[in-house]
């Protein structure tokens, strides 16, 4: 089995859906020649020829609106938004016209499109390249939003949604694109879209958690082991929307507490709809206040005090002790 990191497993995941579909379609800035700004798609326009890996013009909303035509049309498009900042020139296409293609035609047509992003903090990059817009896609009716936290997870969960016939958000942290390697087969296989994963177990509390905070909330949960013999049990939700709020109960069953952690701002996010869902469905089943661990309602600030902005574990711990002394 291969060793990859997240970047070249999801550039594997690209190559092999090129390769299984000729439908397959990848374009944006720079992302033929060049590869992309993180190289993601390097060497794939010279295996695949520039009829379907291709640069488009610096223009989010037209790379959306390409991808929207060509999905009609059969084609499956998959179309990188070079940050996740830029997300906003390409909303309408997105959330507006993609996310209701097939309501709105009776299902004569769907919107079988990949939108690609990096996204997250802690690299010191420029303002607008670094934001958690996860929640203001989640809120979108017919869109999936997906984000892996593993070279294995990204490349199963990139080639499923290809496969999917409704649009995919999918966001790539960048501080995971060269943080580890990890085994990935190098054969065709999917991670199913909408359901989490137990990446530990545990028996005292449940950290609900995703993408670069999956990593952060081990390193919590290790010292609260190692210092108190606290379990923790974390979900990672790989899936933001739909959440799978299935395992997350059957997990607050055995627990009992729950705290939710998330990069992105506190307020009205991936988070607060996982505590919502939590009092709908096993909420006698908790014995304490469901907290949130994210980072503060503000701007996302510039690089020089970004460290002191992103949850730490340390703030995860004060979090599970909380919960654990209500």
């Amino acid at each position: 089995m291969a060793q990859m990191n997240m970047k070249e497993a999801i550039r594997d995941a690209l190559r092999v859906e090129l390769k299984r579909d000729p439908n397959v379609l990848l374009f944006g800035e720079d992302v033929g020649h060049v590869g992309g700004v993180f190289r993601a798609t390097e060497g794939l326009q010279k295996e695949f020829g520039e009829e379907r890996v291709f640069d488009t013009p610096l223009a989010e909303s037209a790379i959306g609106g390409l991808a929207v035509g060509l999905g009609v049309q059969g084609f499956r498009p998959v179309a990188e938004i070079q940050f996740v900042g830029f997300i906003f020139e390409a909303l309408d296409q997105m959330a507006i016209q993609a996310s209701r293609m097939r309501y709105r035609s009776g299902g004569r047509y769907n919107s079988p499109i990949v939108f690609r992003t990096p996204f997250g903090g802690g690299v010191k990059a420029a303002e607008l390249h670094t934001d958690s817009l996860e929640g203001l896609l989640a809120q979108t009716p017919g869109i999936k939003v997906v984000v892996p936290s593993n070279p294995y997870d990204a490349k199963g969960l990139m080639i499923a949604a290809i496969r999917d016939n409704d649009p995919v958000f999918f966001m790539e942290h960048l501080n995971l694109y060269h943080a580890f390697r990890a085994e990935v087969p190098e054969d065709d296989y999917t991670v199913e879209l909408g359901k989490a994963n137990v990446v530990r177990e545990g028996s005292d509390v449940t950290i609900i958690t995703y993408g670069m905070m999956v990593h952060t909330s081990v390193k919590a949960a290790d010292e609260l082991e190692k210092t108190k013999g606290i379990k923790v049990e974390i979900i990672d939700l790989r899936t933001v929307s739909p959440i799978d709020i299935d395992t997350i109960v059957a997990s607050i069953q055995k627990t009992n507490r729950a705290i939710v952690v998330q990069e992105a701002q506190k307020s009205s996010g991936v988070a607060a709809e996982v505590i919502a869902q939590i009092n709908e469905k096993a909420i006698l089943h908790l014995e304490a206040p469901v907290l949130r661990v994210a980072g503060p309602d503000t701007v996302y600030p510039f690089a020089q005090i970004e460290d002191t902005w992103l949850p730490t574990p340390t703030r995860i711990i004060d979090a599970v002790n909380k919960v654990l002394e209500f």
